[in-house]
């Protein structure tokens, strides 16, 4: 079998079109903050792919996933790192939808999502210190008739390409407290707002700017409550929701070094063991994601298998990194200066660290993991 052959034929087989549409276009270009990338990932279908078959998407298996985030991991990064919040959302959405129940206001809106091709960023707090993934981003004043909703989201990819914003929601409570509610937000609502944040020149095309919320009314409908006794699923799903989440990222980023892999494979670049050396690394890296992949699909998606999807990530940080520099130096500085490629895939890579939680901050809940404590996220 042919490197990566698998990934390709998946990627073929369920986004038909995609990947040689995308082969016709410059990285450069793909990997802009104007990138066609993002439309043509709805025009080709992968928006659908982790829609369930019967609510009208292609019904992925997780395995399929990765092999094909792989895949267009190396082809368009940018677009690659912004879709893995589509995945996590969708999964997060319908996984919902399911503890909820058909007769709530989400399904006219997963509808919708189908049917239209919505990309769906996500206001999750997945990026701030000491919260769980569905920890309130936003903040619902009561006001007559309803809610009025303020918050912000930054960075959020898919800015300017969303159709759907999910965000998580503080409601007061009478004694005080707050409960936690789901709001499902149209791009066009009045009083969501996008603002420059991205400064950077890698990932440029993720479109990870700034999401403001501001003044929205809502109605009290319009916001999801968890139903009662409910409390121990909604920690599974967060749990379900760090795996998916760590699993699909790692899948991207080992694309990223797989294309330059690829290149030195295909060049015949340095010695034969060197080479075998470098594709060895790269195929261990993906190989630990599939792993990820297979417990999910025998449906072991618990706080074991959320701390394995962690060290996936942050192992296959450690395995790309080294993998990277060994195939920019097989490659030779001439393809390094001859083509910003190599440099934009070399400095794209890097990100991998940036993603959360970080390894720092999960130092001490690895350690106590494996204490034999439950894995903590928050």
């Amino acid at each position: 079998m042919e490197f990566m052959q698998a990934d390709r034929e998946a990627c073929d087989r369920l986004l038909p079109g995609l990947r040689e549409r995308l082969l016709e276009l410059p990285l450069s270009e793909l990997e802009s903050a104007d990138s066609p990338a993002l439309a043509l990932f709805r025009e080709y279908g992968g928006t659908q792919l982790l829609i369930p078959a019967d609510r009208g998407g292609l019904g992925a298996s997780a395995l399929d996933a990765v092999r094909v985030v792989r895949v267009l991991g190396g082809l368009a990064p940018s677009m690659s790192v912004a879709t893995a919040m589509h995945h996590f959302s969708i999964g997060m959405l319908y996984s919902i939808a399911d503890l909820y129940g058909k007769d709530t206001e989400i399904e006219p809106i997963l509808e919708r999502v189908s049917g239209e091709k919505l990309l769906v960023a996500s206001g999750f707090a997945e990026g701030r210190s000491n919260q769980g993934i569905l920890s309130p981003n936003t903040v619902a004043r009561p006001v007559p008739g309803g809610y009025v909703v303020d918050g912000a989201k930054k960075p959020c990819s898919l800015s300017r390409s969303m159709g759907l914003l999910t965000t998580s929601v503080a409601v007061p409570r009478a004694d005080g407290t707050n409960e936690m509610g789901l709001l499902l937000l149209p791009a066009d609502t009045p009083g969501i707002s996008v603002h420059p944040f991205w400064s950077t020149f890698p990932l440029a095309g993720a479109e990870s700017n700034e999401v403001r919320l501001t003044d929205i009314f809502v109605e009290p409908t319009k916001i999801l409550r968890p139903p009662p006794g409910l409390t121990a699923q909604l920690s599974e799903l967060e749990e379900a929701g760090t795996i998916w989440f760590q699993m699909i990222v790692t899948a991207v980023y080992t694309g990223m070094v797989s294309r330059l892999a690829a290149l030195v494979l295909e060049r015949g670049r340095g010695a034969a063991t060197d080479r075998a050396r470098l594709l060895m690394a790269v195929d261990s890296a993906a190989m630990l994601a599939e792993g990820i992949a297979r417990r999910v699909m025998s449906g072991d998606t618990g706080n074991d298998c959320a701390a394995a999807a962690l060290v996936t990530r942050f192992s296959v940080r450690e395995v790309l990194t080294q993998a990277l520099d060994l195939a920019v130096e097989l490659l030779g500085g001439m393809s390094y200066i001859q083509s910003t490629d190599v440099a934009y895939l070399t400095a794209a890579v890097h990100a991998i660290a940036f993603h959360p939680p970080s390894r720092t901050s999960m130092t001490d809940a690895l350690l106590d993991y494996y204490a034999g404590k439950p894995l903590v996220m928050a």
